[in-house]
């Protein structure tokens, strides 16, 4: 019955979210997209930091945490790296798009995280772990989240944003990854098809 109960709560349309107050981890990943649009409201400090937690509280290999976050509210250091990324790297700045604001979806905060390299890359699993706990506590929390690579490449290869890369202060060692781009959705964005074919299971 638990079995049929939680295959029920993970079949819904493209449209629709089906809702299932005993299940809300399953309904926060049912209903969780990307957002690329966000309203100009700020988003308070402490929501921040409780989703940053919730990150910090992944699975991790050898509970080595090897990883480090931090918080970003400040428009003006977003306005800043968009103006390089638009001199340096257009591609990656869709500034035309109506209501453009920042390069990093219109987000009113971000979360930058960061890890070492390893041989068995098992640091890249652990901060992708930790990239889906945010996301999922964003998402219960009423909160949008975009995961980008854009602006941390960008950030890895431009000697003109080594001055913001470093104001992260990360300690040596340890690349700066992806960005979560956090902040109250101006959109409604309808699922993505999935393929059930990917899953098999072996007898």
């Amino acid at each position: 019955m638990a079995l049929a109960m939680i295959l029920s709560s993970c079949q819904s349309d493209n449209n629709t979210t089906m809702k299932h107050s005993d299940t809300p981890v399953i309904d926060a990943i049912m209903a969780r997209r990307s957002i690329r649009q966000y309203k100009e409201t700020p988003v308070p400090r402490e929501l921040l930091q409780q989703i940053a937690e919730c990150g910090v509280n992944a699975p991790n290999a050898m509970n080595k945490q090897e990883w480090e976050v931090r918080i970003l509210d400040d428009a003006n250091y977003m306005n800043e790296v968009t103006e390089l990324m638009k001199q340096e790297m257009p591609q990656f700045v869709n500034s035309d798009a109506p209501g453009f604001r920042n390069a990093f979806r219109n987000a009113m905060a971000l979360i930058a995280v960061a890890c070492p390299d390893d041989e068995m890359c098992m640091t890249l699993i652990n901060v992708g772990l930790m990239g889906e706990n945010m996301c999922l506590a964003a998402q219960e929390l009423g909160l949008g989240t975009c995961i980008m690579a854009a602006p941390s490449i960008f950030m890895n290869a431009s000697e003109s944003a080594k001055p913001y890369l470093d104001k992260l202060g990360f300690t040596p060692g340890y690349k700066l990854r992806y960005f979560v781009a956090v902040g109250y959705p101006d959109e409604t964005p309808a699922a993505k098809p999935r393929d059930l074919g990917k899953i098999k299971v072996v007898e």
